[in-house]
C-alpha cells in the first residue's frame, strides 16, 4: 500500500458532468480494490452580478448574470498501486477541475 488515503477535489460548472466523472472515479477505484468515502457534494459557490443593458440610457434597465461553481470531495482510502495507475490514466470531461492530494501514514 502506498498511502493511507487520496484526496480527490473536483469543480465544476456544470454539475451533470461533475457527477459523471465522480462515478467514473468510484467505478475505477472501486475496480481496483480500495475503499472510497464519498462523494461528498460541497456547498455551491454563486457568483452573481449586474450589468447595465444600455451604456448610456435607461439607468433602470439591466441584466443578471450568475456562475455556480459546484464542488465534490471524496476520499479513497487504502489505494492499491493499481489504483494510482488508474487513476492517472482516467479521462475526464473538459471543464471539470481536479485537484488530487495523497496523505501517508501518520
Amino acid at each position: 500500500m502506498l498511502n493511507e488515503k487520496i484526496r480527490i477535489r473536483l469543480k465544476a460548472y456544470d454539475h451533470r458532468v461533475l457527477d459523471q466523472s465522480t462515478t467514473e472515479i468510484v467505478e475505477t477505484a472501486k475496480r481496483t480494490g480500495a475503499r472510497v468515502a464519498g462523494p461528498i457534494p460541497l456547498p455551491t459557490v454563486k457568483n452573481k452580478w449586474t450589468v447595465l443593458r444600455s451604456p448610456h440610457v435607461d439607468k433602470k434597465s439591466r441584466e443578471q448574470f450568475e456562475f455556480r461553481t459546484h464542488k465534490r470531495l471524496m476520499d479513497i482510502l487504502d489505494p492499491t498501486p493499481q489504483t494510482v495507475d488508474a487513476l492517472m490514466k482516467l479521462d475526464l470531461p473538459a471543464g471539470v477541475d481536479v485537484e488530487i492530494k495523497a496523505f501517508g501514514k501518520s
